[in-house]
């Protein structure tokens, strides 16, 4: 199961491999150079011994050799010098093979990681709805350096011992086939050992990942809400259910060491048990004429180096399974499919303001737990002309966010179409479609990198300094930003934190106004504003406007009123449409609705 397991993810990351075959390729050449290299290092000792012993003249290893005419000390110089020479030779093949393989496989990962980056990146909302972030943020990042890790220092080691094991057994056998046959007798039980517990180290390295990824989540969570946390004195619960799940997760993990260490000992015994009997007999060879002392020495030492692979296995077994559980991980997510291509489609080309309409549509969110969600659109029309505006208002949970949602085809449609000049949004590229729309959330994101380069990111190619400061104008951020301690190059906190809430708001109007898309978003735009900030926002909004289809999201009806049409949701219909004027004049659940903001008694 673990060989299935391991093969199936160097299969899916294979197209990554392969674009490293060659410095692979190079690297593992000159690991079986190195390989090679290490057959040779015990013969100058055994030679050694045998000249020290006075055997040389009858040694069959050494039959041929012109060697009777050398002096012993000379010998022996020579034999020093070749233990030298070979580490030498050795150290450099092994450094240039370890140094190779390392720089392939962090290759290998990296550009596995952007491609993992990438594909959640365009992976559907409802994906990212349903996960969770911390988990998501482990895999990109531990899961991946997990593997790299092990790659270089588990991977390598193991499979360098794989090639000296071939070379080793077939002079072994070259030297006493009994001896060898002997050697191999415990293989069998060394192989049901490490698949024993090799399959357990795995299931065991799978749920601790999974806690992990669990603990990774939790603590992101509380992180991102550390205010609110805060607030509410929730730091002690907060602390004890942490400390819960760590401590799963550590059980976990000794587990998983147990069972490694577990295993490296049972094969600790056996290899033992077996140099033992390999000691025992040989030496009896040696006294009896029927091997020399050298030759017992090369096949000890040849035995030992044979059982490596599998002592490296049960040494790096914990390690190797993490990281075989780490590559499930990444897998499952690159095998999530992202849903729309986001290429396929013609390009939404505007200069002008475009024409906007809802025909008749349908929508509900659709979960693995429920067989019948409830609807959250039914049958929503609606028409905005090329160049005006359309406020959509209406209580808490009517369907506002998810027109919008809609819109910017993160979602699509049950039933129904939407259509821009006249063509289903689902007949254009998505990226093409987004460039052409502005879109304003109702919570200003903004990154930990300058605010040129905050405003700059709204713009679809390359911009230059004169129309960052012309965008920062037209959202009235351009004076407080010169106030700021490095004006346009401040670097702002995490999630723009360290601005207030009409400052950021400003900005991401900046943002928007430097794309200078023909149709504008707008969620909820100078939400939770003062007045100050407030009318500054306003203002930025009426120039950003101008010239450009526009929807507003709003529950400030003072600022729905002053759209071209407004239209008004209840439980996911259209309960009424039409201008300020025209609503008020109907005295329908809009009218009330005003008197209720603006405090006039019924």
């Amino acid at each position: 199961m673990a060989v299935e397991s391991s093969t199936s993810v160097l299969r899916a990351f294979w197209p990554w491999i392969r674009q490293q075959k060659g410095l692979i390729s190079g690297s593992f050449v000159v690991l079986l150079l190195a390989s090679v290299i290490r057959l040779l290092e015990p013969w100058p000792l055994a030679f050694a011994i045998d000249v020290v012993m006075g055997d040389i003249k009858h040694n069959t290893l050494l039959n041929g050799l012109s060697i009777n005419v050398l002096e012993t000390e000379k010998l022996l110089w020579l034999c020093a010098i070749a233990v030298v020479v070979i580490a030498i030779l050795r150290a450099v093949a092994g450094y240039a093979s370890t140094i190779g393989m390392a720089l392939a496989g962090s290759r290998v990962m990296s550009a596995i990681r952007r491609a993992l980056f990438a594909h959640l990146l365009h992976l559907p909302l409802s994906f990212h709805q349903r996960s969770r972030t911390g988990d998501l943020t482990m895999r990109l990042i531990n899961d991946i350096g997990m593997m790299r890790e092990a790659t270089v220092t588990a991977i390598m080691p193991l499979l360098s011992s794989i090639v000296i094991f071939a070379g080793m057994l077939g002079i072994m056998f070259f030297l006493d086939w009994q001896l060898t046959l002997l050697t191999l007798l415990p293989m069998p039980l060394l192989a049901l050992a490490t698949m024993r517990s090799g399959g357990k180290i795995r299931d065991v390295s799978r749920a601790q990942r999974k806690r992990e990824g669990h603990l990774a989540a939790r603590s992101a969570e509380y992180m991102t809400g550390i205010a609110t946390l805060q607030a509410m004195s929730l730091e002690k619960a907060a602390t004890e259910t942490f400390n819960g799940s760590d401590s799963q997760s550590l059980q976990q993990n000794v587990r998983a060491k147990r069972l490694a260490a577990g295993l490296e000992r049972q094969v600790d015994v056996l290899i033992a048990v077996v140099t033992a009997l390999v000691l025992l007999l040989g030496a009896r060879s040696v006294l009896g004429g029927k091997m020399f002392a050298g030759e017992l020495l090369i096949f000890i030492s040849y035995m030992k180096n044979a059982f490596r692979p599998v002592r490296e296995f049960a040494k790096y077994s914990s390690r190797l399974a993490k990281a075989v559980t780490a590559g499930e991980r990444v897998i499952e997510l690159l095998h999530q499919p992202v849903g729309i291509d986001r290429q396929v489609g013609k390009p939404l080309i505007a200069s002008n303001g475009l024409n906007l309409a809802f025909e008749n549509v349908h929508f509900a969110y659709h979960s693995t737990h429920e067989s019948e969600p409830a609807s959250v659109l039914r049958d929503v029309s609606f028409n905005v002309p090329a160049g005006q505006s359309l406020a959509i208002t209406g209580p808490s949970g009517a369907g506002k966010s998810t027109l919008s949602q809609l819109l910017l085809r993160l979602y699509e449609p049950d039933r129904g179409r939407i259509t821009l000049d006249g063509t289903d949004v689902r007949d254009y590229a998505v990226d093409s479609l987004r460039r052409q729309i502005g879109y304003l959330p109702q919570e200003s994101l903004l990154f930990g990198v300058s605010i040129r380069e905050n405003i700059a990111l709204g713009a679809e190619g390359e911009v230059n300094d004169e129309q960052v400061i012309a965008a920062a104008k037209l959202a009235n951020a351009h004076d407080f930003i010169l106030h700021l301690p490095q004006g346009y190059d401040t670097v702002v906190s995490e999630r723009g934190m360290s601005l207030s809430g009409g400052q950021r708001q400003r900005i991401a109007i900046a943002r928007a106004a430097i794309r200078n898309s023909a149709f504008l978003l707008l969620d909820e735009p100078g939400v939770g504003l003062d007045s100050k900030n407030e009318q500054a926002v306003t203002d930025a909004l009426a120039r950003l406007m101008q010239g450009k289809t526009t929807v507003i999201i709003t529950h400030n009806l003072a600022l729905a009123a002053k759209a071209d049409s407004i239209l008004l949701l209840d439980s996911g219909q259209v309960i009424e449409q039409g201008n300020h004027a025209a609503l008020m004049a109907q005295q329908g659940r809009y009218f009330e609705l005003w008197n209720i903001q603006k405090g006039v008694a019924l």
